[in-house]
């Protein structure tokens, strides 16, 4: 392995490989440093399913149109207005080009699955889910000449005056050495799985916490970044987290352990107390924020509640209902106080007023008189037997990041960019993502900015 290369890239996801490949198709000799093991490559990309990207017409794997402007109208809607719209409108022109692009590195598309949260006009699916398109980057990358090394714990960063200049790396068997390179790629992902990083900002509710993800994303590379006087973007406290499965694995549990059946019942914390709509906007737009609605509540534990008539209404999870012929039968199970399970279901059965139930559009069915309201698909919980999924937070990924430009080139904190290093995917995602998230969008700020980091970063080692 030659100690000196054009472009260096730390990490080993879909950004990390996309920056590689455009580095590597620019002229540049590339090394891929990735910290995990060969077999957990790919951070949270292992876990993924799909990429939201901006098209003027329907193709063979996407139902209509999602023209660039309802793209950026979503992002505002889910961010409430917390997003840096000059990047955020330049990811959103450059994602429609991404569509043909990741195609040409040898990534396959398929139509999408039934029952997957009403996406098949607005994001395309990966055939084989993301470790396929991590291992057709992979193969691309490595026939291109792209050098890769696991197992590569990078150390320190060493930078001077905003340029980088080496990395100092830890290896297992062939011990410490040092990297030297023209460009510096950080493509490392956040800091989710770093519990006690969490807990400076959550307490001990972080203990919690589950990680959908790799538990490799500690977050090292950011914080020697900022450390070194890189300018940083977002709030510490946001994040994607979504409601999982309260029985799923501390790390890695992937999608495999998240519940889309939330708009089909309704959700009570350990009182037996609802806390939010459950209705309140098409379940792509809305999923990624019942994680954090869960941490706020007591012990960080919450139950969705449904009966039988809706149990093919959504994707099958790992683990299955837990269930109950009555309503105490079913508190008893879940240690909740039956006499305000029952309260809380009799008070929401009675404010339901009913309509046409149509889960893919906001539809008419609704509550009258009860806080929190319902205010689409609400129907009655009444039918045997009553079934229930324990959830906790499932954090995806972090929004404290680094804060770049349109080149993706990082700022410092004196306001000035970088002379020679970028940063692409959740390490700068909360330059786009002030808050909130819409299905797919860590896949397409990955790919855009991955691509655009990779392109200036062999530019710059060029010249």
């Amino acid at each position: 392995m030659s100690s000196k290369y054009d472009v260096l890239v730390i990490g080993g996801g879909n950004a990390a490989l996309c920056a590689a490949i455009a580095a590597r198709r620019g002229g540049a000799s590339v090394l891929v440093l990735e910290g995990a093991p060969k077999f957990y490559r790919g951070g949270n990309t292992r876990h993924t399913r799909n990429m939201r990207c901006a098209h003027d017409a329907a193709t063979e794997i996407l139902t209509g149109p999602y023209t660039e402007e309802e793209f950026w109208e979503d992002l505002l809607r889910v961010t409430g207005g917390q997003t840096d719209e000059v990047l955020a409108r330049h990811m959103i022109h450059e994602s429609k080009d991404i569509l043909n692009w990741i195609v040409e590195q040898g990534v396959r598309w398929q139509p999408s699955l039934g029952g997957t949260l009403s996406l098949g006009r607005t994001n395309s699916f990966f055939l084989g889910g993301g470790r396929a398109m991590l291992n057709a980057l992979y193969l691309t990358a490595e026939r291109l000449g792209v050098d890769v090394e696991y197992d590569a714990e990078v150390t320190d960063l060493v930078i001077e005056d905003g340029m980088f200049l080496a990395a100092r790396l830890k290896r297992p068997i062939r011990g410490e050495t040092e990297i030297r390179a023209t460009s510096l790629v950080a493509a490392a992902g956040g800091f989710e799985a770093n519990i006690e990083w969490l807990k400076q900002y959550w307490g001990d509710a972080a203990d919690n916490f589950l990680i959908r993800g790799t538990p490799y994303n500690r977050g090292s590379i950011l914080k020697m970044l900022l450390d070194k006087g890189v300018q940083e973007v977002g709030d510490p406290t946001q994040c994607h987290a979504v409601a999982i499965d309260a029985r799923a694995p501390k790390f890695d549990g992937g999608i495999i352990t998240r519940h889309d059946s939330v708009v089909f019942g309704i959700v009570v914390n350990k009182h037996a107390q609802r806390f939010y709509d459950e209705g309140e906007d098409i379940w792509p737009k809305r999923y990624a924020i019942w994680g954090r609605l869960v941490a706020a509540q007591p012990d960080q534990i919450a139950y969705i509640i449904f009966d039988s008539t809706v149990v093919t209404s959504f994707m099958p999870t790992l683990f299955p209902p837990i269930a109950g012929q009555t309503i105490g039968e079913l508190a008893g199970k879940l240690e909740l106080d039956p006499a305000a399970l029952e309260k809380t279901l009799t008070e929401f059965n009675a404010a339901v007023r009913p309509g046409t139930f149509d889960h893919t559009i906001l539809d008419d069915c609704v509550t009258e008189g009860i806080t929190p309201p319902k205010t689409h698909w609400a129907r009655k919980i009444e039918t045997p037997p009553y079934l229930a999924y324990p959830v906790r937070p499932g954090i995806t990924f972090t929004y404290l990041g680094t804060r770049v430009n349109k080149e993706a080139r990082m700022q410092m904190a004196e306001g000035k960019p970088s002379a020679n290093m970028f940063a692409a995917g959740e390490i700068m995602a909360g330059n786009v993502l002030g808050k909130g998230y819409a299905a797919g969008m860590g896949m397409t700020i990955g790919s855009v900015f991955g691509r655009i980091a990779g392109r200036e970063a062999a530019k710059h080692a060029r010249n």
